[in-house]
């Protein structure tokens, strides 16, 4: 038996033996063949001496690393220079100003009525980018000329269910309306309405938001009468 077990152990040491022997031999004559064939190698962009007469490895993609490297590396500079002119041409547009401001009205009681339409002193300025609100006047100067965006709400609560609710709010520019909300009822003691516009603006033109005479607005301790406005993009002054 224990014959039988070492003639089969021989036998299949020289079958392995063979194989390795074809292998070495195949690859042996495949590198003869490439080295003396005239024409063209199927290496494609691969260093074709690395391919047949070194050990596998990234060596033999070199020149396709190196590429694509180059590749990669302008594509990214192209963007970089993309990105540098936009944020040129966004602080051309907007002359390097941010504008934007936001206010409410806060006050116990009511704030008029008055026998004349008074600009509504809005008292706490949340935000106020490029000084643009002035809290004295109640107004907004546009200090560049572009598109803005304004918005402002009013609110009044006269308590009494039986008391008339009567407020006019409007917004005003250089004086003449632009938007207005209003209420007049005896049916609703708490009401509010927003408006929301876009006005082309010169620099200096000025905006606020004022109380028509004979209306009032009644106690707001939680800031519900509000007035902001944005620079949405400049124009070229004129």
């Amino acid at each position: 038996m224990m014959k039988k077990v070492a003639v089969s152990a021989l036998c299949l040491l020289g079958v392995l033996c063979v194989c390795a022997t074809v292998e070495a031999s195949t690859f042996d004559l495949m590198r003869d063949a490439a080295v003396i064939w005239q024409g063209s190698l199927p290496c494609g962009n691969w260093d074709c001496e690395c391919v047949f007469t070194r050990q596998r490895g990234c060596c033999c993609v070199a020149n396709q690393l190196c590429a694509l490297e180059e590749t990669t590396f302008g594509r990214m500079v192209g963007i970089w220079q993309g990105l540098n002119q936009l944020d040129s041409d966004i602080e051309e547009l907007t002359g390097g100003m941010k504008v934007a401001f936001t206010t409410s009205l806060s006050h116990a009681g009511c704030f008029g009525p008055f026998t004349t339409n008074v600009p509504i002193p809005y008292n706490v300025i949340s935000l106020n980018q490029g000084n643009g609100y002035n809290p004295a006047l109640g107004a907004f100067t546009a200090p560049r000329t572009g598109l803005y965006s304004f918005s402002f709400t009013a609110y009044s609560d006269v308590i009494d269910a039986t008391a008339r609710l009567y407020h006019q709010v409007r917004l005003m520019k250089n004086g003449q309306v632009v938007a207005s909300v209003w209420e007049d009822n005896r049916e609703d003691s708490e009401d509010s309405g927003t408006q929301t516009v876009l006005l082309s603006l010169n620099r200096g033109c000025q905006v606020y938001v004022e109380l028509q005479s004979g209306r009032q607005l009644c106690n707001d301790l939680a800031n519900h009468n509000t007035f902001s406005g944005y620079l949405v993009y400049a124009f070229p002054d004129a």
